[in-house]
């Protein structure tokens, strides 16, 4: 019998295998899937890496900091802030902590007023006071409405906020938690935005690969969880002492009747390969004029030159939420406003893949962080659904419930 069995190989249930062996427990990962890494997964094509949907790792994140080794993970920053498309130009918006050089740039950029800019530096300042547990105990308000109350005009969320917080929460509504805004702007302040040079999937691997030999079973898809044991679809029974699920929120309310399945947030990443990239720099690109289908386009090979082949470019275009299921048109709508960007290159750029991520993020409002508790006697559960909609939200729901089991059984 196991100690532990952990439902879910992605990161919540990964880390939370790491805890629990690091504290003396024996116990086994069971992943439905042919790889670790939930929604966090990177896919081969011809040579291209194709990250599940534009993702990127905050190096500010607490969890990743502790259970992740950055060095060996080769992380490709991007530059500090972004180039936000708008009045037919790219305009160039950064971060003068980071990159001061281009101070005057981002003073002269269209996209709000000098009181705006300063409106960062104070609401910058307000992230980063007291303690992360403490920001999520403020007062709760939409994102949009913090945004208001914080003095932005109109013009700077349109043309700069909500492209770039839409493309961090995948909601172009902001009806994300201001909690979350605030903790965001905080992790932006204090780190790095990168990404692994071998793509994201790089990330559960690195965590699965410090876990005792045979502790993950792959395509191990489990029909129930009973009293000590959880049964597979092909009829083997499990037995443990206590059982985690981490699958994604969804997956774990099948489980379980007394998971709340939560509401979800979409993304549709479509990858095109080029012959040459049409930025030249790493830096992170937003659709700043209030119409379209393009959130956010990325270069990835100008921030990671190994998500292409040597003498190739990756571009990654997102368009957050649900689409019609027509991709022969959502592409060449896409390949019209990039037109407006890039200019008539962008006809010869090759479609790669159209990814459409229903499950993307979970909709977390309000926003609590609850400490770990067991559903019920022995069944424990974890995931970014419970905490907050990220990798930290992940790594630390799998982190902390490893930490209560372990307290509980008196290692």
């Amino acid at each position: 019998m196991k100690d532990v069995v952990i439902v879910g190989g992605g990161l919540a249930g990964l880390t939370c295998a790491r805890r629990l062996q690091s504290g003396g427990m024996d116990c086994v990962v069971l992943e439905a899937s042919d790889g670790v890494g939930g929604r966090v997964r990177t896919d081969v094509v011809e040579g291209f890496r194709l990250d599940r949907g534009f993702q990127v790792l905050l190096t500010a994140y607490p969890a990743a900091k502790k259970w992740l080794d950055y060095e060996r993970l080769e992380l490709k920053k991007f530059s500090a802030g972004a180039r936000v498309w708008c009045d037919g130009r790219m305009r160039r918006v950064s971060d003068p902590w980071r990159e001061p050089g281009a101070l005057w740039d981002t003073l002269r950029a269209p996209v709000g007023s000098l009181a705006d800019k300063v409106r960062i530096a104070t609401l910058r300042a307000a992230a980063r006071r007291g303690t992360p547990a403490e920001l999520f105990a403020r007062p709760e308000t939409p994102a949009l409405e913090a945004l208001r109350a914080h003095g932005f005009s109109e013009r700077m969320i349109e043309r700069f906020m909500r492209p770039w917080l839409g493309g961090v929460f995948l909601d172009a509504r902001l009806e994300t938690s201001s909690r979350m805004l605030e903790f965001v702007f905080r992790m932006f302040a204090e780190g790095d935005t990168a990404v692994p040079a071998a793509g994201m999937q790089a990330i559960p691997e690195q965590l699965a690969a410090g876990l005792a030999p045979g502790t993950v079973r792959l395509n191990a898809r489990v029909a129930a969880v009973e009293a000590g044991a959880v049964r597979l679809v092909n009829g083997e029974r499990i037995e443990a002492r206590r059982i985690v699920v981490a699958a994604e929120g969804t997956g774990a309310a099948a489980l379980l009747p007394e998971v709340e399945a939560p509401a979800w947030r979409a993304v549709t990443a479509i990858y095109f390969g080029a012959k040459a990239s049409p930025l030249g720099e790493p830096t992170l690109m937003l659709n700043g004029t209030g119409r379209g289908r393009i959130n956010n386009v990325a270069v990835m090979s100008e921030v990671a030159p190994g998500y292409a082949p040597a003498d190739k470019a990756l571009i990654s275009v997102s368009v957050l939420g649900e689409l019609p299921d027509d991709d022969a048109a959502l592409v060449a709508g896409v390949r019209m406003e990039l037109k407006e960007w890039f200019g008539p290159e962008v006809t010869e750029w090759r479609t790669l893949r159209v990814s459409r991520v229903r499950r993307a993020l979970p909709v977390r409002w309000p926003l609590e962080r609850r400490a770990p508790a067991a559903v019920r006697p022995g069944v424990w559960v974890a995931g970014d659904f419970l905490n907050s909609a990220s990798i930290q939200g992940a790594m630390e729901s799998g982190d902390s419930v490893a930490e209560a089991i372990l307290t509980e059984a008196g290692r």
